[in-house]
């Protein structure tokens, strides 16, 4: 039987205009993963035609389309054949190329030897969901955001529109600019501020004007976020890894060659502690004196439940130095996809440049929208209601953590969507995490955040724990399984 009639091709009812695209992009997509092999003879226009049910001007049609395309090659008297010029591996062969060891030369070097960022756990089927870094998105006040999103869609409509500035909107900038002003007393201007797409496009951003590769020292603090890090092994920075403690990132052991520190001081990921006054001063004065700069990631900095907040770094940078980065991914939704960076005047022109060249503007109706979600204080009541949600689920976390798994010690934190526990004893956090899996409840090892093997006397043995997907009056059983997992 010719190979042709082989193929599952599966056409549209009788009489339905789309029979003819149907079978062009069926035969087309048989040609290109090697089902229809080049040189192949096709069958007659006719014989496809009966064959398939279709009218011999369809079939001539199709045809005709693929030799136009160059998918097919018409040998006068001997028939039409698949084109030799456009072999493809099949899909099997493709894969096995791509799971292969040694990665392809093609590849620029870095790329070849990038760790695979860090995976999401699954968001099924778990009957317990505390993953940590997401926000309860039943909560959020669609209805508002779907109003004034319609609002900004009718004002598109009626402008004539070109591609905006690769800084952000001058709206959108103002409003955040009012608004970490207001929530976390960073002093800025609209002009300071670049719009991103997400916390992860500013830290690629950032590692693109402040990295050349093989020379520039960065340090991230370990534990830390992994990618943060790919950013700047993307761009082939040298990397160090720096310790944490209770009191925030270790700036005694920062080498003496660093050029560029990244740090969570508001709310360490994923440990949780703050990073202490005494500790932020250190690490300011080691910028001064290294002329090192430092990006301040405050991912969750608006959630915070008892205490004063410490000043950013940014607050309290007297020499420019300071990146801050935020992203409305925690406070809002993560499909937003819409962060920002609070640069130094020396570097804006760069950072703005940078983002031209990556994919040059955030779509401006999605960032009109945000800037009068902001200005009309939908923002401010969302994160005041918010912030009472989290800290009754926080609290009514500890007690049930306190109650049921005793062995657990939590660490002091009081900010964030997140808590992390120590786990004492033998029983390693990957096995604890995989038990909960097994019984419905995500909980993540503080081990996946490690960027090198720990050393004696540095290991960390815990589990961080989210509560923004889970109800409070889910927690307490979420415990109990967790503390049959533990035993």
């Amino acid at each position: 039987m010719d190979p042709v009639f082989q193929l599952a091709i599966a056409l549209p009812a009788r009489g339905s205009r789309e029979r003819l695209r149907a079978l062009h992009v069926q035969l087309r997509a048989a040609i290109l993963d090697g089902r229809l092999q080049p040189g192949l003879r096709l069958p007659a226009t006719r014989a496809l035609a009966d064959t398939l049910g279709v009218s011999r001007n369809t079939a001539v049609a199709a045809y005709d389309l693929l030799l136009s395309e160059g998918y097919l090659q018409a040998r006068p008297g001997a028939g039409t054949y698949v084109a030799d010029m456009l072999a493809r591996p099949a899909p099997h062969r493709r894969a096995a190329r791509r799971d292969g060891a040694a990665p392809d030369a093609r590849l620029a070097a870095p790329w070849r030897t990038l760790p695979p960022l860090l995976q999401p756990l699954p968001g099924t089927p778990y009957r317990h969901d505390l993953r940590t870094g997401l926000p309860d998105p039943h909560a959020f006040p669609f209805d508002v955001w779907r109003r004034l999103a319609a609002r900004q869609l009718r004002a598109f409509a009626k402008a004539p529109q070109a591609y905006a500035e690769p800084q952000g909107r001058a709206a959108l900038r103002a409003a955040i600019a009012s608004h970490v002003s207001f929530t976390r007393a960073v002093a800025c201007s609209a002009d300071d501020v670049l719009v991103t797409a997400g916390a992860q496009q500013a830290f690629d951003l950032l590692a693109r004007i402040l990295v050349t590769p093989r020379r520039t020292l960065v340090a991230l603090e370990d534990p830390g976020y992994p990618p943060l890090r790919a950013a700047f092994a993307a761009q082939q920075a040298r990397l160090a890894s720096v310790p944490v403690d209770d009191e925030g990132l270790r700036v005694d052991r920062l080498p003496a060659g660093t050029r560029v520190i990244c740090v969570t001081p508001s709310h360490q990921f994923p440990l949780g502690v703050a990073m202490s006054a005494r500790r932020r001063a250190e690490l300011l004065a080691f910028a001064r004196e290294h002329g090192a700069v430092i990006i301040e990631d405050d991912y969750d900095g608006e959630f915070r439940f008892g205490g004063r907040p410490l000043d950013a770094l940014q607050t309290l940078d007297g020499a420019a130095s300071v990146f801050y980065v935020g992203t409305f991914s925690k406070v809002m939704f993560p499909a937003l996809r819409i962060g920002f960076v609070v640069a130094p005047p020396w570097a804006q022109p760069a950072l703005a440049a940078a983002k031209q060249l990556a994919d040059w503007q955030v779509p401006p109706m999605m960032q009109d929208t945000l800037a009068a979600f902001i200005a009309e204080g939908h923002l401010v009541r969302h994160v005041r209601k918010m912030r009472g949600v989290y800290a009754q689920r926080r609290e009514t976390l500890l007690h049930a953590l306190a109650r049921h798994c005793g062995a657990l010690q939590p660490i002091a934190s009081e900010a964030g969507l997140h808590l992390s526990a120590h786990l004492p004893g033998r029983l390693p956090a990957p096995v604890a995490v995989e038990r909960a899996a097994d019984a419905g409840l995500a909980v993540e090892a503080l081990q996946r955040y490690r960027a090198t093997p720990a050393a004696r006397g540095t290991a960390i043995n815990g589990l961080a724990m989210g509560y923004g997907l889970i109800e409070a009056a889910r927690i307490e059983d979420a415990v109990r399984v967790l503390a049959r997992c533990l035993r």
